[in-house]
């Protein structure tokens, strides 16, 4: 009978399940995959802001007549 394990997020590889990573590289690859993640995000969130901001302004200007 198989032993009972997880594997890996990032190769797949058999893990006990204490572990949350195969190996240190593993491990900081999934670190900077998450960075990326986040750094996306952020920009995602601010070019939706300056949109809004550009949006609002054009319609406030229309109402003013400027």
């Amino acid at each position: 009978m198989i032993e009972q394990h997880k594997h890996c997020p990032m190769c797949g590889t058999p893990i006990p399940l204490s572990e949350k990573f195969c190996s240190p590289k593993c491990e900081e690859t999934a670190r900077l995959n998450q960075q990326k993640v986040q750094k996306t995000r952020k920009m995602l969130y601010i070019l939706f802001a300056v949109f809004l901001l550009v949006w609002l302004f054009f319609m406030v200007r229309d109402k003013i007549g400027l």
